[in-house]
């Protein structure tokens, strides 16, 4: 497969020392059209084909060597990968041969890297749509697929995958951004105009969100509100974590239901004989439907949160996740000293381990779906030497986050989506099948919680309307997760 550079046009008109030539790029002579998806097995799949990546030097990444860059930014090849592909010419800088894997980048500089992508597959559910004009598609997006291309997906993301269904010259533009993992609604402007005012308004804070999740034991009723800022530990794992040098982060929580083990008897006997021994996450019986209002957007807010608290999403496979966090599965913890250890055992889920939450070690996920998840197999590709997964199973393409509703404070638009299936009761209980009046976390009194002046309103700070202070609430906050809830 020939490697072709590729320049910017020159303008001749221009004055010669007015603009600098932009660096050299590489460009594969193929740009397979329409995508080459097939679904199979209730999966989307995408044949592999080459790609190229052109990526302009981060900030991060200046006065690095650039094998190290590889080395530690991308996770799904070894480094003895990167090193070959530096040696071979697949990775080039500004459109020319590396001299060696130890030269350094430059701010300015372009790194192109062209292999045979291999695309993990996701759900085969469609798009829903939940509402369309001549500006907008509010869509309900499926879990499991991410929302731009990156890292090992491109054309199953829901950009390309529209962009597929509607034609090559549609542009969608997303105006919010969703976990890979995470379901629910999003914005997609049809042109630049509609995307930047509606991803204006939702900076701005004059958008309310609430979400959607089921968690691991019984929630504590009324409004929990957790403040605990949040920091980027990991970029390579997208691990965050609660960190008192992280950034600012607020969420309201209210529990919409509670669902308590279907044996309550065989629990009780089983914490007798000692089966919980070292796996206290199993004292928190059953599992709460929980409505989440986030105040500030961090990434995995509500997932870190929730851990912190001790009640983590349930099938979470990062934050839910004994065999990365130890039996207390996070919960209260703040400080940096074990996070070498906890990297290390996360970097191994999915290569020498499945990745699964605690939910999988119980009647929650057959057998079947035990065995059956996305981990090497120890095969490679004949034409990459790609290391091959095998296909991921059902609860790996998605967690019990939605985001069910998103509501415009001025009262022009109001958009959402019916409970997620895993959020209804199960067989034979009874529990809300949709949110009412009184447990809407749209409702919640911000005022009264002494949250207000955090958007934009003028109430004396560190007091609310009933005269508990925003301190009295986070040390309730505090006690309750020191208990487990």
């Amino acid at each position: 497969m020939a490697l072709v550079p590729s320049t910017a046009e020159k303008y001749p008109s221009l004055p010669p020392d007015e603009f600098a030539k932009p660096p050299s790029v590489i460009i594969t002579p193929c740009d397979p059209w329409p995508p080459p998806y097939y679904l199979e097995d209730g999966l989307r799949k995408v044949t592999p084909y080459h790609f190229t990546y052109n990526t302009y030097c981060k900030e991060r990444w200046r006065g690095r060597e650039i094998l190290d860059i590889f080395a530690s930014e991308f996770r799904d090849r070894p480094t003895e990968y990167y090193e070959k592909a530096i040696i071979e010419g697949r990775v080039v800088l500004n459109g020319k041969p590396v001299p060696s894997t130890s030269t350094t980048v430059k701010n300015g500089d372009i790194v192109s890297h062209t292999l045979h992508r291999h695309e993990p597959p996701v759900t085969a559910r469609p798009i829903g749509i939940v509402h369309e004009d001549d500006d907008l598609i509010v869509i309900n997006k499926p879990a499991g697929v991410p929302v731009h291309p990156a890292g090992r997906y491109n054309y199953n993301s829901i950009i390309e995958i529209m962009r597929a269904d509607r034609g090559y010259s549609f542009n969608p533009l997303p105006c919010n951004r969703l976990d890979r993992l995470t379901s629910g609604i999003m914005f997609i402007g049809k042109h630049r105009q509609a995307a930047e005012d509606m991803s204006a308004q939702i900076r701005e804070r004059s958008v309310r969100k609430e979400y959607i999740t089921r968690v691991v034991g019984e929630f504590p009723e009324g409004e929990i509100v957790c403040e605990k800022p949040i920091l980027q530990i990991s970029p390579k794992l997208g691990l965050n974590r609660v960190r008192a040098n992280g950034k600012e982060a607020r969420t309201v929580f209210k529990r919409l239901a509670y669902y308590p083990p279907k044996d309550d008897k065989k629990e009780e006997k089983d914490e007798q004989n000692g089966e919980h021994e070292g796996m206290a996450w199993k004292k928190l019986k059953g599992y709460s439907i929980v409505r989440c209002f986030p105040l500030t957007g961090r990434t995995h807010q509500l997932r870190v949160h929730l851990q912190y608290l001790g009640h983590p999403i349930s099938n979470d496979p990062i934050y839910c996740n004994q065999r990365v966090f130890g039996p207390s599965l996070g919960r209260g913890h703040s400080d940096a000293e074990d996070d070498d250890d906890i990297m290390t055992r996360l970097s191994r889920m999915g290569k020498e381990e499945i990745a699964e939450a605690v939910a999988y070690h119980d009647e929650m996920v057959d057998e079947y779906n035990k065995r059956k998840a996305e981990k090497m197999t120890g095969e490679a590709c004949e034409i990459c030497d790609t290391p091959l997964y095998s296909d991921p199973g059902v609860h790996e393409l998605g967690i019990y986050l939605h985001a069910r509703r998103y509501h415009c404070e001025e009262g022009r638009w109001d958009y959402e989506t019916d409970l997620p299936d895993w959020a209804l009761p199960p067989p034979t209980m009874e529990g809300p099948t949709k949110p009412t009046e009184e447990s809407d976390p749209l409702t919640v009194d911000l005022r009264k919680l002494g949250l207000e002046e955090d958007r934009g309103q003028q109430v004396p700070k560190n007091t609310n309307g009933s005269g508990m202070t925003k301190t009295a609430i986070t040390s309730d906050l505090q006690a309750i997760a020191g208990t487990g809830g």
